[in-house]
């Protein structure tokens, strides 16, 4: 088997969507002998700032010593980044070899695993015969019936921001959300969580005392911020002083301020975590496509933002960090998400939209986005291709401009390919 006859196999046969629930990855796991049960785990579900926040966590336990795992969803320009161990992507050679073991265990199922099933059985597999110490383990969707909650209670249970999304699966309020979240609490684990209204925090709190497990709050009446130019962010939190964080956006500081309660969580278990690993882990993070410098003159930021919590970060980047700046926004966006909510405040930010369309099946085409942006009075045309669509928001730019591109993670990667093509 080749790497592309691995991928292919991957996003073909089980290309099925989110199927929530866990007897087809218990059923999966168990025909691999249970490889998540001997793992160590940080396991972090949310709506907003899970990836970063388990950027950042990886980092600090590699930074502290500890081999540790990454496995985190969707990918933005290649898979193998969905698993990783110490920032190194898993190599071709190892997806192929995980895709045979996998396959030869799914093919015998008589109701086949989701494709995002597939790729945790690879990632458990793969992190236990490589003898990670840890892993960092991001939730796909939701997290009582998301597939990575398939591992035994972990270290620490982390919660990240709690936003509306993925409603017709896990609720259409705040607190129903939380609850399905609420589902990695387990017995025996640490909790962590992102502050949030009375109601969701009444939800964990009420979870974390059925469950018996003591349930810890970042701190983020500390955060004090230094300095924020665009190489990245300089900020105190509780007694952490001057922390260094290249990755952009208050938001971030929330995050980060949610790793910071995670590690000391880890600290109380017995892991071994001292300051410098946690200054040299925050330092040195990498999470590329959340507003993400990736090209000057003009100044080129890519940003994955599309949900109202996600917008509503960008429109403060964009007024922290791009304030007087001409902006060219460069977007596309998938039919399910409320992309009438989502444009709307950014528009009286940015002089136009160029419109593509994202390479998903569930894609809203440019020229329907174009004709809906005019109709909301914004200037906007539609591409046919995503390469015509960076051309055109670069010649609108010009030199001292900036291309803003955001609406759909899907859209990442074959924009800064057709970049590369184009520069």
């Amino acid at each position: 088997m080749t790497i592309d006859q691995a991928l292919n196999y991957i996003h073909g046969k089980f290309r099925k969507g989110a199927q929530p629930g866990l007897h087809r990855i218990s059923e999966l796991m168990q025909k691999l002998g249970d490889p998540q049960k001997q793992l160590k785990t940080v396991h972090i579900a949310g709506t907003n700032g899970k990836g970063s926040t388990a950027a950042m966590m990886a980092a600090i336990l590699h930074r502290a010593g500890f081999k540790t795992g990454l496995f985190t969803s969707p990918f933005i320009y290649r898979f193998n980044e969905r698993i990783q161990i110490n920032g190194q992507q898993i190599p071709d050679a190892d997806v192929v070899e995980m895709v045979e073991v996998v396959k030869a265990a799914a093919d015998t199922m008589a109701e086949p695993p989701t494709e995002f099933e597939v790729v945790c059985a690879m990632g458990f597999t793969y992190f236990l015969r490589q003898h990670c110490d840890i892993v960092v383990l991001e939730c796909g969707m939701g997290g009582e019936k998301d597939a990575t909650n398939v591992v035994p209670s972990p270290e620490a249970a982390v919660i990240t921001n709690i936003g509306l999304d993925h409603t017709d699966a896990l609720g259409d309020t705040l607190e129903q959300i939380a609850a399905a979240k609420a589902g990695i609490f387990k017995p025996g684990c640490s909790a962590v969580i992102y502050r949030g209204t009375p109601g969701v925090e009444d939800v964990f709190a009420r979870d974390c005392a059925r469950k018996g497990i003591e349930l810890r709050k970042a701190d983020f009446d500390s955060l004090r911020l230094h300095r924020a130019p665009l190489e990245g962010q300089v900020f105190d939190c509780g007694s952490y002083r001057a922390l260094e964080l290249p990755l952009l956006g208050h938001h971030q500081l929330h995050n980060a301020a949610v790793v910071l309660a995670t590690v000391e969580a880890l600290r109380q278990r017995g892991w071994q975590i001292r300051e410098e690993h946690v200054r040299e882990g925050m330092r040195h993070v990498s999470w590329p496509g959340r507003f993400d410098i990736v090209g000057h003159d003009p100044l080129f930021i890519i940003d994955g933002g599309h949900n109202p919590q996600c917008i509503d970060a960008l429109v403060k980047n964009i007024r922290d960090y791009l304030a007087g700046r001409r902006i060219i926004a460069l977007t596309g966006v998938l039919t399910d998400k409320d992309y009438a909510q989502m444009y709307a405040p950014v528009m009286p930010l940015v002089e136009g939209f160029v419109c593509i369309t994202p390479p998903n099946p569930r894609k809203l085409e440019a020229a329907e986005l174009a004709r809906h942006l005019r109709a909301a009075g914004a200037n906007a045309a539609g591409c046919a291709t995503v390469e015509e669509g960076v051309r055109r928001a670069l010649e609108l730019a010009g030199t001292d401009g900036v291309v803003l591109c955001f609406g759909s993670l899907y859209t990442i990667g074959a924009i800064r390919e057709a970049l590369d093509v184009v520069r």
